[in-house]
């Protein structure tokens, strides 16, 4: 049949254009492979392999075959179709497993080609980890919890060789302050295996609450598991409960549910290490059975923070290591880990000083102190934890009169315990609070959620490493790598507990993982943007602090100046701004240089990415009124910590949330008294002074001020007064007492804040 001209130069151009198009989908280039963590080597070949529904997963050795899950779910989910297991090759369009005993543990090897892909490793993490890096180099919608339309499933042709550096990269979750449900920790171990993690780290034991099941003691879930509702008040200013208060917060794991999670953690690689702690951070135990106890008191589970730390197990009674005997006897069977973490830290001995059960333990073992007396603890439990074939894990308290001598120490208050550790020839984990506490502000305090009252951003948990530059080779051996914590205390929701964790958990995924040569912050920063948006398909509450906008201002007293330097923590975003408290829109100031005021200014600043506001908005007022840069002449004593700088409360600026920003005076128990010469006589009708108020740290609201105006410093009269009655207040927050009068003409102004009996904070005092 003859075509005619018309159709066959259409039909051609279409398959000239198809072929076009084809070429272009499948051409690639090194920016588009954002892997975290970074594989140790990785090259880009031309070309590229296609994922359809013919495309088959090749899996001989059936040790291997729940494997197929980890990739053949996200497509499922997100392609709408399934990946077939085969035990034989066809002739293309596979990935094939190959196991390569030259590999060392949890080590891989991917090649893609465009017509199959061959995985090796020789274990089970080793292939989970290859096909990790098989999704994380698929297109984005991947990590869809739904179906997505009209995506090319290509990956590029790619060769890699890669293994971690470290064999401990976990993360501790605390379920103890907070309950989080099994859905949840579940839903963990999925994220934990997508950045090559293997460890998850329970705190199942704490003084606000017993969280696993043990069938020999119900109380403990009975009694234990549940606090007396106080979540309206801040963490550090909760009551103590009275005895008898009904108690109806919190949650526990049943056995099943434990078992649930462990199976389903051995399917992702992860293994779960449970912590049962001891002697200390026990008041849940001992509400449930006083007798564990010096005194054997009834005490409630309290609901929230407690310091020091008193009530915990005695060691002088036999029955308490029955007891703790007889929870691990439930325990151990339940996690097939070979570590057990004991706790072992913040315990406050001064029950043991004069518990004659505990001194009777002193004198028949020859003990010298109560600190030696918590190493026989420590000591005892393990030789009983190393009976049962497991090991035992203890806080780096645990060196403390002697360490017990097969133990594991989980170095937390910096690298010391670590190292000495090592030195002594013990292994250890490095967990330390400057790196890997997630519980810590990851950003700007005003933008942030609450969190424990420090400072951990991106780019530091970025700059982990569990080994130190002054060990030894032999030292080295011993350090088994690092994990995240994430104490729960400020966190009280599973959200609120993503946006703690992620991104920084890719950030200590990859300085665990990627080789000290091969990590480049520049370079992450690129790849974590692709992680944002695998994060936002997956429906992940991630942080998006580290475009937080910051502003670092310094004022100069001699030009009448503030000067505003912007950034955020990811180089060279594009920041944009207004100075007149309008919004950010496309007629927002682009920043390029440092700003500088000299009026009266409400600066708002943002990142952008495409065009549109990304991240928190900065918001900050600096005001130049008629007592900037003025004499202040202090009547009482600022506390030592918090004395700021002669010009705090005049120099236009306002503090931030972090009451350690350096722009706050303190006064402890003291009324604020000052006095502010104007220089010259000056039109005077209100003052305004900004007060902060974090009652968990023990700073709270004035309960009043009082204004009084001079015109030569030495007669005052008073011009107005303000009272400001206590109230409970969980967070944190500004509060600004206004003392507004008629108009005088006057040089001298003294302004007196009432302190209700604790700490005040202040950060300006405007006159206008």
């Amino acid at each position: 049949m003859k075509i005619k001209p018309i159709f066959y130069f259409t039909s051609l151009f279409l398959l000239l254009l198809g072929a076009c198009t084809s070429d272009k989908e499948s051409t690639f280039s090194e920016s588009d492979i954002n892997i975290i963590p970074q594989p140790n080597a990785i090259k880009l070949n031309s070309g590229s392999f296609t994922f359809d529904e013919q495309t088959q997963l090749v899996i001989i050795d059936t040790v291997y075959q729940e494997l197929a899950n980890v990739i053949a779910a996200p497509f499922q989910q997100a392609a709408g179709f399934d990946l077939r297991v085969a035990s034989e090759k066809p002739a293309t369009n596979y990935i094939v497993f190959e196991t390569s005993s030259e590999l060392p543990a949890e080590n891989y090897t991917l090649d893609v080609t465009s017509d199959h892909i061959t995985l090796a490793a020789s274990d089970f993490n080793g292939f989970l980890y290859g096909l990790e890096s098989i999704i994380q180099l698929l297109p984005l919608q991947i990590n869809s919890t739904s179906k997505v339309n009209n995506a090319n499933w290509v990956i590029p042709n790619v060769s890699i060789q890669d293994g971690p550096q470290f064999k401990w990269r976990g993360l501790m979750l605390d379920v103890s302050r907070h309950f989080f449900k099994k859905e949840y920790v579940l839903k963990t171990i999925d994220r934990l295996a997508f950045h090559k993690l293997n460890k998850l780290h329970l705190h199942l034991v704490d003084d606000q609450g017993w969280r696993i099941e043990i069938k020999k003691y119900p109380k403990l879930t009975e009694i234990g598991a549940y606090r007396v509702d106080q979540e309206d008040a801040a963490w550090n200013a909760r009551r103590k409960p009275e005895l008898g208060e009904k108690a109806t917060f919190g949650g526990f794991y049943t056995q099943e549910d434990i078992k649930e999670i462990v199976a389903y953690a051995q399917t992702k690689g992860v293994e779960v290490i449970p912590e049962i702690e001891m002697p200390a951070h026990v008041m849940s135990a001992i509400a449930s059975y006083p007798e564990l106890s010096c005194k054997g008191e009834p005490i409630m589970v309290p609901s929230g923070g407690v310091w020091p730390i008193t009530d915990i197990f005695c060691p002088g009674k036999e029955s308490t290591f029955e007891f703790l005997e007889n929870v691990f006897e439930e325990i151990i069977p339940l996690f097939p880990s070979q570590y057990i973490h004991a706790g072992g830290d913040e315990a406050t001995k001064t029950n043991w000083e004069t518990c004659p059960h505990c001194q009777k333990r002193i004198k028949e073992e020859g003990l010298e102190s109560v600190e030696e007396l918590q190493s026989y603890f420590m000591e005892r439990m393990e030789k009983y934890i190393v009976s049962k074939g497991k090991k035992m894990i203890g806080w780096d308290e645990i060196l403390e009169g002697g360490l017990a001598p097969e133990a594991t120490v989980m170095s937390w208050r910096g690298f010391e315990g670590g190292w000495e550790a090592s030195e002594q020839g013990h292994d250890v984990i490095m967990t330390p609070t400057s790196y890997c506490y997630f519980d810590y502000y990851q950003g700007p305090q005003d933008s942030e959620p609450e969190a424990f009252n420090a400072y951990l951003p991106l780019s530091r948990v970025y700059q982990f490493s569990p080994v130190l530059d002054s060990m030894s080779a032999e030292q080295k051996k011993h350090i088994l790598g690092g994990q995240a914590n994430l104490w729960s205390e400020f966190i009280p929701t599973s959200s609120h507990s993503e946006y703690m964790i992620y991104p920084r958990i890719a950030a200590l995924s990859e300085a665990l993982w990627t080789n000290a040569d091969k990590r480049d912050w520049l370079d992450f920063t690129k790849r974590i943007q692709t992680q944002f948006e695998r994060y936002e398909y997956a429906g992940i509450n991630y942080a998006k602090s580290a475009y937080a906008v910051m502003a670092e201002d310094s004022v100069s007293m001699d030009d009448k100046q503030i000067i505003l330097e912007l950034k955020t923590e990811i180089p060279n975003t594009d920041i944009r701004y207004t100075l007149d408290g309008s919004e950010l829109d496309e007629n927002a100031l682009k920043y390029s240089v440092p700003i500088v005021l000299s009026k009266t200014a409400d600066v708002k600043a943002a990142a952008y990415k495409e065009n549109k506001v990304y991240g928190a908005i900065f918001q900050q007022s600096y005001n130049f009124h008629k007592a900037f840069g003025k004499q202040v002449t202090y009547n009482t004593d600022l506390h030592k910590s918090y004395k700021g700088t002669p010009y705090t409360l005049v120099d236009g600026v306002n503090g931030s949330l972090d009451f350690h920003d350096g722009k706050w005076q303190g006064w402890l128990r003291n009324d604020m008294d000052i006095t502010i010469d104007l220089g010259e006589a000056t039109d005077v009708s209100e003052i305004n002074v900004r007060s902060l108020e974090s009652q968990g740290s023990g700073i709270y609201f004035p309960s009043g001020a009082k204004a009084f105006l001079s015109v030569d410093g030495n007669e005052y009269h008073e011009v107005a007064s303000v009272e400001n009655p206590a109230k409970k207040n969980p967070g944190r927050s500004f509060k600004n007492f206004k003392l507004d009068f008629e108009p005088e003409k006057v040089r001298f102004v003294k302004v007196i804040v009432s302190n209700p009996g604790q700490f005040i904070f202040l950060d300006e005092v405007q006159v206008n």
